[in-house]
């Protein structure tokens, strides 16, 4: 088997460390394992710089996904590189979505006995990256406020509870009093599919499905299928915001009469100022962005179909 690269993050707890070392013993039995920690953009370009034809295994979350993919996106190493990912955030939605183990020891044998296969990103205007999920409007909303409740509680746990992955539901319930709600052109591969008269609770462009810890805002979204999948939801009033709140935890929101739902190459957006969560990362305020799906734009480690 191929040597492997494990880019860690530093700031991982004495939990995280128990957990990770078990399973690089695992990777050890296999083949040959580097692990190298980073915490800085400048120490991630360093540790790519020195990748070669190695592997490339994230020892991380959501955030520290985006943030390798994003280097070598950068660094113009993406398309010659294989990913794989060993799950170690709160909320590991883009593990969830490729059926990747949480169990780490489950996750590292994944990562030696899975196959290779091409996966899709998400790219816009400005040349940034999504590896998962982007949204705009109410789950923005959720985010902002979500992020900060993680911080808070991300301290807080016991044994592998980790309380962190209750702030995005708890941004969701504070949003909730006051989500935004704004007029939005929305083009779909070109057609208009909502214009400005039409107010937008949120619009939410996923390659994955999941956000903040397992909540499926784009469910039928495949990050293999050369596509993005579209959601626009138009629940504004009272009543509407609790049943869409309510089929948002079933996963079937998409199926509302005030839900828009595509599948689509290129998506933008334009209109009322609006706060953009990408891969959780929180941006803005903008007042247009468009983003395009680059199909098979890396390969990942992944669960034999």
């Amino acid at each position: 088997m191929d040597p492997l690269l494990v880019i860690t993050n530093e700031d991982a707890g004495t939990a995280d460390d128990e957990a990770l070392e078990s399973a690089l013993r695992i990777l050890r039995t296999h083949c040959s394992v580097e692990v190298q920690s980073t915490s800085k953009p400048g120490e991630l370009d360093g540790v790519l710089q020195r990748a070669g034809s190695r592997r490339i295994i994230v020892a991380g979350g959501d955030g520290s996904l985006h943030a390798v993919i994003s280097a070598l996106y950068r660094r113009h190493d993406l398309a010659g590189a294989v990913v794989g990912l060993l799950p170690m955030g709160t909320g590991n939605d883009f593990a969830r979505t490729l059926g990747i183990p949480l169990d780490l020891d489950e996750a590292a044998e994944l990562v030696v006995t899975g196959e290779v296969r091409p996966m899709d990103l998400i790219v816009d205007e400005l040349g940034e990256i999504v590896v998962n999920n982007v949204h705009v409007g109410a789950g923005a909303q959720a985010s902002r406020r979500g992020a900060r409740w993680k911080e808070r509680l991300g301290s807080v746990g016991f044994g592998k509870v980790n309380l962190g992955k209750l702030g995005y539901p708890i941004g969701a319930v504070l949003s909730a009093f006051h989500p935004p709600s704004v007029h939005m052109h929305v083009e779909v591969d070109g057609q208009v599919v909502t214009d400005l008269d039409q107010p937008v609770l949120m619009v939410a462009v996923g390659n994955g499905a999941n956000v903040g810890g397992g909540t499926e805002l784009t469910p039928e979204a495949d990050p293999e299928d050369g596509k993005v999948d579209v959601m626009i939801s138009h629940a504004i009033g009272a009543a509407a915001k609790v049943g869409y709140a309510v089929s948002l935890r079933k996963g079937e929101h998409h199926r509302r009469d005030d839900v828009q739902y595509f599948r689509a190459r290129q998506v933008t957006i334009s209109g009322d100022s609006f706060w953009i969560s990408a891969d959780g990362e929180i941006s803005g305020p903008e007042r247009q962005r468009s983003w395009h799906v680059e199909p098979g734009a890396y390969s990942f480690i992944l669960p034999e179909q």
